[in-house]
């Protein structure tokens, strides 16, 4: 990521001196009341070249990369009378004005503000890579927005998906991570993306530096290729913005829970070509039970780079760093539930979870002949994972004795992609085309340490950590020692996918649409194996698989708004 980040800053470097070197002027301003105060968003506009912008809320405004000669620029804005002025402007040199707007007596007209809020069915999800909106699609889409976010202060993503229907939260991993699922099938790594790109969900995902979240529920292999029935989930993050702003916010709640955001965005130096946008957020808190916390870091800084209208480069990346106590609950006894204090913890006190996520994506998508465009796309992440705890409370004697085991996670993993699609559309006659042909490769490198314990040095046959009553886990002197761990086997298994597919959606009217296309998928996978004891390393047979996925839908649209598949 360093280097993708170091070249970036290159590009905006040098980008920015050519500018600074070419021979062109610069004219900016402020404009004010009879007052003498600023006057927000006033339009100007530079006559002759047909150039416009507006003054910002502290009443300045610019104008970069004039070419020398005169020009007539003028400000108008409701309720103010417009003024013009005349400048002259020469070679690598700036021209100051200023405009002070008197009232506008005359009586205004009365003045209908209306807007229509664009409808889900409208909305084109990036993960259908086709620029294609939900109703035309032969399948349940839902996108949920940050407008909802921000009104429900959504925190978790089970806060989310309460506005999905068919996908919810399967379990939890004793607090550390939120399993989804869809249509009775896990959304594993394989059915979660970011930003069209899978990652891991292993760790809860940071909601505050997302935009939106997409869920294609039902078949989508011919897009993704091994991918399970039930759907997929895609994470969009916030986008830069070419104009200043951000948001700083701070949030608290029960249990000593709190957590300060920093949402900044704006373009790079008041160029008209770059723009960034950083996300930050840090949350510490407590629980509803004893000796149980959390600490989170999480980072998304983004740039995006504009060669013209047609053609764009966006960076993005991300870091988050969790650390928390597992929980794993009371436990039960015969199926039932332990009568203790929801209080309590039954945990090892030295029981600890830590991931470290860290991604990168870079974008570059180019528009030609108005209908058609090129995106591709290349990713980078890594996850790792060391979760040392006790084992889940398992059968715990009617007495409320049990006998605490141990478990060890250790898991790291690299995951890269490259895709790449071609989206457009044209006419066979009367019948329209909206098509997409595209090609992805990826590549897991899956690293998984297996670990044996010494629970008592005197018999190393013991299984058992320690035992405990839950109902008073003191009573039988809880240890509070960490025993000895150490790794038997290293288990590491790569993964190399790689797929081609093509996709129409021919419009044979304006109610009926058919979509049809196919992919075909290949996947080599193998289990090698490291065993440390005696250093020998088993080098697994591969195995080769390869699918041919096809993909058909009928749409019927009887109405505008209503679609049926």
């Amino acid at each position: 990521m360093k280097v993708l980040i170091s070249a970036l800053c290159i590009i905006l470097i040098s980008v920015t001196a050519s500018r600074a070197q070419a021979p062109a002027g610069i004219i900016s301003g402020t404009v004010k009341n009879i007052e003498g105060k600023s006057i927000s968003y006033v339009s100007i506009t530079i006559t002759e070249l047909n150039k416009s912008t507006s003054a910002d809320q502290a009443g300045n405004f610019i104008f970069k990369n004039i070419p020398a000669g005169v020009y007539i620029v003028k400000a108008s804005s409701t309720g103010f009378q417009p003024q013009t002025q005349q400048v002259t402007v020469s070679s690598g040199q700036r021209v100051g004005i200023d405009f002070i707007l008197k009232d506008d007596i005359r009586q205004l007209n009365n003045v209908i503000v209306s807007a229509v809020k664009e409808s889900n069915n409208e909305i084109q999800p990036t993960a259908g890579k086709a620029n294609i909106k939900a109703m035309d699609m032969p399948q349940s889409i839902t996108v949920i927005g940050m407008e909802t976010f921000t009104q429900q202060q959504t925190q978790r993503m089970s806060d989310v998906l309460k506005n999905a229907n068919g996908v919810y939260i399967m379990g939890t991993t004793g607090g550390t991570q939120e399993e989804i699922a869809g249509r009775g099938f896990a959304f594993g790594s394989n059915n979660t993306f970011k930003n069209g790109s899978r990652f891991n969900n292993g760790v809860m995902p940071e909601i505050s530096s997302l935009e939106s979240v997409e869920i294609l529920k039902g078949s989508n292999a011919i897009l993704f290729g091994n991918v399970a029935a039930g759907g997929i989930l895609n994470l969009v993050t916030k986008k830069p913005k070419f104009n200043t702003g951000g948001e700083v916010s701070f949030r608290t709640g029960s249990y000593n829970f709190y957590k300060p955001a920093i949402d900044v965005y704006g373009s790079v130096n008041n160029s008209e070509k770059a723009a960034y946008r950083v996300n930050a957020t840090y949350e510490n808190a407590g629980s509803f039970r004893k000796n149980v916390s959390s600490e989170r870091f999480y980072v998304n800084p983004s740039f995006l780079y504009q060669f013209n209208k047609n053609t764009q480069l966006l960076f993005e990346a991300d870091y988050l760093n969790d650390e928390r106590k597992p929980d794993y609950g009371v436990g039960a006894i015969n199926y039932q539930i332990a009568n203790v204090p929801r209080t309590q913890y039954i945990g090892a006190l030295w029981s600890k979870y830590n991931v470290d996520q860290l991604s990168s994506t870079l974008t570059f998508k180019h528009q030609f002949a108005k209908v058609w465009q090129v995106a591709a796309m290349t990713s980078a992440q890594s996850y790792n994972l060391d979760q040392f705890s006790t084992s889940r409370p398992t059968n715990i004697k009617p007495d409320g004795t049990w006998n605490r085991g141990l478990q060890r996670s250790q898991i790291s993993e690299d995951y890269y992609l490259g895709q790449v699609d071609l989206t457009g559309k044209f006419l066979t006659g009367k019948i329209k085309h909206n098509i997409l042909v595209g090609a992805d490769i990826d590549q897991y490198n899956n690293r998984n340490n297996a670990f044996s314990f010494v629970f008592d040095p005197a018999n190393p046959a013991s299984t058992t950590y320690d035992v405990i009553n839950i109902y008073n886990p003191d009573q039988l002197s809880q240890r509070k020692d960490i025993p000895t761990s150490r790794i038997t086997a290293l288990n590491m298994n790569p993964v190399n996918r790689a797929g081609v597919y093509a996709q129409d959606l021919i419009s044979l009217s304006e109610k009926i649409k058919l979509l049809a296309g196919v992919r075909y998928s290949y996947m080599e996978t193998r289990n090698n194996v490291l065993t440390k004891a005696t250093n020998v390393s088993v080098t697994g047979k591969p195995r080769f698989d390869d699918a041919v996925t096809p993909r058909f839908g009928l749409v019927y649209q009887p109405t505008t708004t209503t679609s049926l598949f």
